[in-house]
């Protein structure tokens, strides 16, 4: 519930101005654009969930809404094509993919061996680094190595914790239930810095104003944290999969995907 508050709260939030903040670039800027054959892609059936708050859930009124729901219409309009985007339960929407109920599911799955067997995916659009956050003063010139023999707050069994032990073993680690009572405990002073996830920080910081402040860059992990959200397709469909993907890079260049980045992201967490 505290995550579906956190998400809603975002909608409320004045707009942060691009230039000053890091975002996302998962394109690359010498690559040339294959211009796929959309002459065969006359529409996309987007599937998605309605519980993965601000990625795709619904709001007060039930409408579907969401940065997923915004990505995929902003596609289809740069695509030119027809467009439907439909939620299903978790636990159904791949099912509902393999059995073609829709052409592509953008709900944030995993990137792993296991799904690789079953679904083909897009370039990423997104991903989840791991991130430090301090007080405001601490954050401006933040060195991780000044940690050492400090308390840094992390999330019980994380992966954020391996991260630590691993890279920062001098520092005091004090492991908490969720990223946010960790979070909590660096607004009472009674840590040093927070390590964890970079997303659920940019929601805790933008209620938290004046408090905190990300320090130092993102890590990015695949190993640990994950290779980044990509639409998933069924085995085949290499027609809808290159349109994404063309469409991604497209959305990225005309600075569309910056927008819809920053209107549900306004803390980037880049």
């Amino acid at each position: 519930m505290r995550a579906i508050a956190f998400a809603l709260l975002l909608l409320l939030a004045a707009p942060v101005a691009a230039a000053a903040q890091a975002l996302p670039y998962h394109v690359d800027p010498g690559a040339r654009d294959v211009v796929p054959n959309l002459s065969t892609v006359p529409a996309i059936r987007f599937l998605t969930t309605a519980d993965y708050p601000p990625f795709n859930f619904r709001d007060d009124k039930g409408e579907l809404v969401g940065f997923h729901v915004d990505l995929a219409r902003a596609l289809c309009d740069e695509l030119k094509i027809a467009c439907t985007v439909q939620a299903w339960p978790w636990e159904q929407a791949a099912r509902a993919l393999e059995d073609n109920q829709g052409d592509a599911l953008i709900a944030g799955v995993a990137i792993t061996p296991e799904n690789g067997e079953v679904f083909d995916f897009s370039s990423i659009y997104l991903m989840l680094p791991g991130r430090f956050v301090t007080s405001v003063a601490t954050a401006q010139d933040f060195d991780p190595q000044s940690l050492e023999g400090r308390k840094v707050a992390v999330r019980q069994g994380s992966t954020h914790e391996e991260f630590m032990r691993r890279y920062l073993p001098a520092a005091q680690l004090v492991a908490f239930d969720s990223e946010f009572a960790a979070l909590d405990a660096l607004e009472n002073s009674e840590v040093d810095a927070w390590f964890g996830d970079a997303l659920r920080a940019s929601f805790w910081l933008n209620t938290n104003i004046g408090c905190c402040d990300f320090a130092g860059e993102p890590y990015f992990r695949p190993d640990l944290f994950g290779e980044g959200l990509a639409v998933a397709f069924t085995p085949g469909h290499d027609a809808v999969r290159l349109a994404v993907d063309y469409g991604l890079a497209r959305l990225k260049r005309s600075g569309v995907y910056d927008e819809l980045y920053l209107r549900w992201f306004p803390v980037s967490f880049y």
